[in-house]
C-alpha cells in the first residue's frame, strides 16, 4: 500500500489584520522580528473584525518592557461597559535576549521600532511583525519614488511589446 506523502514544511496560513504600508516608505528596514502582544477579551474579538490600525504606532521600551503605543483597536460594540481603551498601551511578548538587541539598537544606534504587520498565526494567537529601522531622508524618499515608478514604467513597456 501506498501511504500518502506529507509535507516537510507546514503551511502557516496568516489572517492579515492590520498593515504599515506606510512604514516600507518611510523607514529603511534592518531587521525584522515576532512579537505577542497581552490583549483583554474584547480587543480580540474587535481584531477578528479588521478595523484596526497601527499606521501610526511605535514600540517603547518603559520599565524593562516593550509597549506598543498608539495602536487603535476600536471597542467591540456588543460588549457595553466591559470594553475595553482603543488607544491603550500593549505591552509586547518578546523574550529577554530580543528585548535587550532591540534596546541597545534603540540606545545605540538611534534606531526605531515600527510595527509592520498585525496578524492572527496559524493557532489563532495575535501576533506583531515587528522591524528594527532607520528613518530615512527626504533624497532617499524621493529616489524610492523614482525607482517604483521606473518599474512600473518598464513593465507596461515590457508588457506592450511582449
Amino acid at each position: 500500500m501506498n501511504k500518502p506523502k506529507t509535507a516537510s514544511k507546514p503551511i502557516t496560513v496568516r489572517k492579515i489584520i492590520a498593515e504599515n504600508r506606510k512604514a516600507r516608505f518611510n523607514f529603511e528596514i534592518l531587521d525584522t522580528l515576532e512579537a505577542g502582544l497581552v490583549l483583554h477579551g474584547t480587543e480580540v474579538k474587535s481584531l477578528r473584525n479588521n478595523q484596526s490600525n497601527i499606521a501610526e504606532s511605535y514600540a517603547s521600551l518603559e520599565n524593562g518592557e516593550f509597549w506598543l503605543i498608539n495602536s487603535y483597536i476600536p471597542e467591540y460594540l456588543q460588549a457595553n461597559r466591559f470594553n475595553h481603551e482603543p488607544r491603550r498601551h500593549r505591552k509586547l511578548l518578546i523574550s529577554k535576549r530580543e528585548m535587550s538587541r532591540l534596546a541597545q539598537s534603540v540606545d545605540r544606534e538611534g534606531m526605531t521600532v515600527v510595527p509592520l504587520k498585525l496578524y492572527f498565526n496559524d493557532q489563532g494567537r495575535a501576533k506583531l511583525e515587528l522591524a528594527v529601522a532607520r528613518g530615512k531622508k527626504l533624497h532617499d524618499k524621493r529616489e524610492t519614488e523614482k525607482q517604483r515608478d521606473w518599474n512600473r514604467e518598464k513593465s507596461r513597456l515590457l508588457r506592450d511589446r511582449g
